[in-house]
């Protein structure tokens, strides 16, 4: 287990990503997926949101889920710490921010592990495999299309990227990482390529900054509170 610093809580905790126990916990990532919880998973997060349908709900979860891969991106990277904690270890519940009940993550802190940035291959597999059992065991309850989903992680991996690369006392780890991201070798048996290299389209993310990037809408728009997303293909 790490013990994190006071910027590290502090980032974590601004992007949806506690280092406490949740005081409403909801469920846990073992749970979620869990083909039989499937339906009661959706539902939970469809009443958490306000979200009017199911595929909304679905796609409201992934980005909040998206935020937590994004940090166990950043914590890798500036820290070569990574949460390898057990899918029971992995806990959402519902919390106050910014004045709307959210659905937010808890992972475990003794989860937190050091790993060293020349494990970057094996990190980013087990991430790549760790959001697309979250992707298919919601898309088991919702119908949503995986490009959706994907999207709605892309989108806080983008802004991340542009920060790290920005910082010289982690571009060249952050490069490593984002290499390893774009290698299509990595993700075989999930994807006929790299997602995310197709997603950056051969840009910089800081050059994809305020301009529209995503193929598909994240719905953001439909659940009450939030709005309309920055990337949206849709804006006006």
């Amino acid at each position: 287990m790490t013990t994190f610093t006071a910027n590290q809580i502090s980032q974590l905790h601004s992007n949806g990503v506690y280092t406490t126990s949740p005081e409403h916990p909801l469920f846990s990532l073992e749970t979620l997926v869990t083909p039989i919880n499937g339906n009661d998973v959706i539902s939970v997060l469809q009443t958490v949101s306000q979200s009017p349908n199911t595929t909304v709900a679905a796609s409201y979860f992934m980005r909040r889920y998206g935020m937590f891969t994004a940090m166990q991106l950043v914590q890798y990277i500036q820290y070569e710490e990574f949460w390898v904690g057990g899918a029971d270890e992995l806990q959402f519940g519902a919390i106050q921010e910014y004045g709307n009940l959210s659905v937010s993550t808890f992972p475990s802190n003794h989860g937190w592990t050091p790993i060293t940035i020349e494990n970057s291959e094996e990190i980013v597999r087990m991430l790549l495999v760790q959001i697309q059992r979250v992707i298919e065991a919601l898309r088991t309850s919702a119908s949503i299309s995986p490009n959706v989903l994907w999207e709605n992680v892309f989108g806080f991996w983008l802004w991340q990227f542009h920060v790290m690369l920005n910082d010289p006392t982690c571009y060249s780890e952050a490069r490593f990482v984002l290499n390893q991201l774009n290698d299509d070798s990595n993700w075989v048996g999930i994807s006929l390529h790299s997602r995310f290299s197709s997603y950056l389209n051969g840009s910089e993310p800081t050059g994809l900054l305020n301009s529209t990037v995503r193929k598909t809408c994240c719905l953001s728009k439909d659940v009450p509170g939030l709005m309309q997303c920055g990337f949206c293909p849709l804006k006006l």
